[in-house]
């Protein structure tokens, strides 16, 4: 093995080790929305190994995700060579995981953002998509936190223009 063969080798194995560590979910799916790569914090946070779910159908997997819904959004991503987004204002969660967070408990599940990205071939056909889901709970309870103190400044505001009356 050559010298730049074993950097290259080396290489690989550290961008698979980031790939599995990363704080955010990443799954392909190949065009018939099977998986291909399933990371740690998806077999952390779902309880399911890579390979349990590979050449599975997310639909298979996870039956809560609406089939047709999902589908209107990958295909402009598959033809377009587009990106698409869903984040946690529009659904709050793609994969219902449970909120692991100690500081954000106060919350059920998991409010998510997620990425669909092409991943181009080197022939340029796009027969694969990645989503990157991000856990965005924190963010998601601060603002329903807010919302609520909002709500209840207003509702005191009211309160005593009333009794000044």
């Amino acid at each position: 093995m050559s010298q730049s063969d074993l950097e290259g080798l080396l290489e690989f194995h550290w961008m698979m080790d980031m790939l599995q560590t990363v704080d955010v979910g990443i799954v392909v799916l190949d065009t018939n929305y099977k998986v291909k790569v399933w990371n740690g914090f998806m077999e952390s946070h779902s309880g399911l190994l890579p390979s349990e779910v590979r050449d599975k159908t997310l639909f298979s997997l996870f039956p809560g995700i609406k089939q047709d819904w999902f589908m209107r959004k990958a295909k402009p991503v598959f033809a377009l060579k587009t990106r698409a987004f869903m984040t946690w204002e529009q659904r709050p969660y793609l994969f219902k995981f449970p909120n692991y967070r100690p500081i954000t408990g106060s919350e059920p599940f998991m409010y998510q953002n997620i990425t669909l990205s092409p991943l181009v071939s080197a022939t340029g056909v796009v027969d694969h998509i990645s989503m990157m889901i991000y856990d965005m709970t924190d963010i998601a309870a601060g603002k329903k936190q807010l919302e609520s103190l909002q709500v209840a400044q207003s509702e005191e505001q009211e309160r005593r223009r009333r009794t000044v009356r």
